[in-house]
């Protein structure tokens, strides 16, 4: 069962002139000594050996010579996801860091992505990923910082007060629409304030409520419950949507 909420280029822009842009706080990036320990994370054997033995369904065969598996640690990519908190108005940090992306290569030579994120004991790779959505996205969001709506795969650039598509082939979105962050969280909180964590939709386990997913211990596709900006298809109890990108979760 889905409820649709279709945001037109005219009622976007209507939409943006009557909301005022609220003070935005940008969310903590890595360190220094963050951005240190993942360049040595990535330069690990472990990594590398990591990158040489993943495969992913659908690959072409190898070449006949075959490059060596490495990640790039010069490139690291923050990518920040929406809050609960943020959603109901709780907070005026948009979002928090969900991890950091750096382009590699596989053994065969396909393009990949290897996913970094901090934890008690230090940052870890938690998955690899194929293809390099994050550097493509990086490179359009033009001085922004980069927001990923894991549920249904939308991407967009936060720059201030100001939100940009920059993918949303998803949710049905036209990349460059813009919004103010006012009008995004109010429209993120008119449709999942009824969801956050507590709620009946949550506790019920309906769609899974709005917690994040635990770490998908190897499918390659994760099912999570629909968070878009209008034009989007929201999932409803019973309903998901299965990411499509090839992953390797971490065990």
């Amino acid at each position: 069962m889905k409820r649709t909420l279709v945001l037109t280029g005219a009622v976007a822009a209507a939409v943006f002139a009557a909301n005022p842009a609220s003070a935005a706080t940008a969310p903590a990036g890595p360190s220094a000594s963050d951005t240190a320990a993942i360049s040595g994370l990535l330069a690990s054997p472990g990594t590398a050996a990591r990158l040489a033995h993943t495969k992913f369904p659908g690959a072409a065969p190898a070449a006949a010579h075959a490059t060596r598996a490495a990640a790039d640690a010069s490139t690291q990519i923050p990518v920040y996801e929406p809050t609960a908190a943020f959603v109901n108005g709780a907070s005026d940090v948009p979002a928090a860091l969900a991890y950091v992306a750096s382009p590699a290569h596989l053994a065969d030579g396909r393009d990949a992505t290897v996913w970094t994120q901090p934890s008690a004991s230090g940052w870890q790779v938690i998955n690899v990923a194929s293809g390099n959505d994050e550097q493509v996205h990086a490179a359009a969001a033009h001085g922004g910082y980069l927001l990923h709506e894991p549920q249904v795969n939308a991407w967009y650039s936060v720059n201030g007060d100001t939100v940009t598509v920059l993918d949303g082939s998803v949710s049905g979105v036209p990349n460059g629409t813009r919004v103010t962050l006012a009008t995004y969280q109010a429209e993120l909180h008119k449709r999942y304030g009824d969801k956050l964590p507590g709620s009946t939709y949550d506790k019920t386990g309906a769609g899974g409520g709005y917690a994040a997913p635990a770490s998908n211990t190897g499918s390659d596709d994760s099912p999570a419950t629909a968070l878009a900006l209008g034009g989007a298809a929201v999932a409803a109890a019973g309903g998901a949507f299965l990411l499509r990108r090839r992953s390797q979760h971490s065990k």
